[in-house]
Formats: structure tokens, C-alpha cells, sequence
């Protein structure tokens, strides 16, 4: 169990002025019983950041959500310990927490090894998909397109998630899954900035479609080459989008 810092644990008491940010309210946070609460605490974030259900810079406040969660403000307190060392939360200067923002280098360096990994996990889940399976990628994908075309971008960078996960977790490959994991407990909150500037973008149709098609055939490389493609296509213009906001910070600099 890590000791209680007195910077995190001043977030729970007498904390000083505001910083310019603003702080949001968590909410969506499922009760959690007393069994290895700092675990299950701590899964709950993971899963809400690689969903994307948490905004980059979004301040995070240990009292709050130990009061939503129904626990005290330990094993939050430690679970935050832990995201911060996961390079999803930080600690930052007069005693608050918030949601990481990826540089645009840290950004590219995970999408390289998502080029490698992510193909992979989605060849290797193949034997293991069955209609149904795919059957549910598709009504995901579905749901995806409706919430772009409304505009529900939350949405979409959640369902997002969902179709990838929905697919490579079903490898049985479970320290690839958790490799995996760990690189988008980093990105998820980033792709909140996927929309309306860098978003995805096919010369033809979605590449989820084109996995989706790969699923039906039982055509492995045709999968893990719709995988790449759709991290490449679909992310080109996010990559872009997320440039020209690194030179725009230069600039102002």
C-alpha cells in the first residue's frame, strides 16, 4: 500500500485558490464494495479513460469521487497513485490531479506500437469470433456511425472503444490485452479531441467495415491489414489536427 502524500491528500481538505481550469463533475461511477477496493476502484478509472469518458486536463477532485464511488478516500487516493504512474493522471503543481493530455510524440509512439500489436490481437481473436461475435461488432459500428452523424461525439469516441475491445478481447490473449490496455488508458481521454477536426476519414468505406468482412471470411491477414489501415486512414487527419495544435503552442510560446 503506498503512504498517503500530502499533496494528493490535500485535495481533501482546506485545498488553496482555483487553478484557471475547470473543474468538471465525475459521474457514472458504480458503487463499489469493500473487497480489494483500491482494485476496483482503480479498474473503474482505467476503463472510464480508455473510453474516453474523461476530457484531457479534466480536474479530478479524490473527496468527490470517493463520496460517488461509496468509499472512503483511501484506496482512491491510492488508485489515483497508480494512474499517475500509469502516465494517465499527474499531479500538478498547488495540489490537484487531472487527466493527462499526450504529447504529439507520446501520441505517435503509441500508435506505432498499436500498428504492430493491435493487427495481432485482432488475428489472433479470429478463432474465437462467431457470428454473434461479429454480428455485435456490427451493431457497434452501427451505433458509431449514428452518433457521428448526430454529433454525439462522446458517443462515438466511446463506441469507438467499444468495437476495438469488442474484437481484441477476444484474442485469450491476456498479457497482450493488458499491454494493450495500458497504451489506451493514455490515448482514450486524447480522443476526445478526434472530433470535429480530425475526424476519421476513408477514401472508400470505413475499414470497420472492412473487418468486419475479414471476420466473415476467416481471412486473418485481411483482418490485421484492416486493423492497420484504420489506425493509418482513419487517424490521418487526427494526426494532423494534432500538429497544427503543437505548432499553435509554439507559436504562442
Amino acid at each position: 500500500m503506498l503512504p498517503e502524500s500530502p499533496n494528493v491528500a490535500g485535495l481533501s481538505a482546506d485545498e488553496p485558490a482555483e487553478p484557471k481550469e475547470m473543474t468538471t463533475p465525475i459521474a457514472g461511477f458504480a458503487k463499489v464494495d469493500p473487497q480489494s477496493l483500491t482494485d476496483r476502484v482503480y479498474s473503474q478509472f482505467r476503463e472510464r479513460l480508455m473510453r474516453g469518458e474523461l476530457k484531457p486536463h479534466q480536474r479530478l477532485r479524490i473527496r468527490d469521487m470517493a463520496q460517488e464511488l461509496g468509499t472512503s478516500e483511501t484506496p482512491v487516493r491510492e488508485a489515483v497513485f497508480q494512474l499517475v504512474r500509469d502516465n494517465a493522471l499527474e499531479l500538478k503543481p498547488r495540489h490537484y490531479v487531472r487527466v493527462r493530455q499526450l504529447s504529439l510524440s507520446e501520441y505517435i509512439e503509441i500508435r506505432d506500437i498499436r500498428l504492430k500489436l493491435e493487427p495481432m490481437a485482432a488475428e489472433r481473436a479470429l478463432p474465437h469470433v462467431d457470428t454473434a461475435a461479429v454480428d455485435e461488432l456490427a451493431r457497434i459500428h452501427d451505433d458509431l456511425m449514428a452518433a457521428e452523424a448526430n454529433k454525439e461525439f462522446d458517443r462515438a469516441v466511446q463506441a469507438n472503444f467499444d468495437f476495438h475491445f469488442g474484437l481484441y478481447r477476444r484474442s485469450q490473449m491476456q498479457g497482450l490485452i493488458r499491454i494493450l490496455e495500458a497504451l489506451w488508458v493514455q490515448i482514450g481521454p486524447l480522443l476526445n479531441l478526434l472530433y470535429p477536426y480530425g475526424h476519421p476519414t476513408y477514401a472508400g468505406l470505413h475499414q470497420h467495415i472492412h473487418v468486419l468482412n475479414a471476420l466473415r471470411r476467416g481471412d486473418g491477414a485481411e483482418l490485421a491489414e484492416a486493423v492497420r489501415n484504420d489506425l493509418l486512414e482513419g487517424g490521418r487527419k487526427f494526426l494532423d489536427h494534432l500538429e497544427d495544435l503543437e505548432r499553435r503552442s509554439k507559436d504562442r510560446k
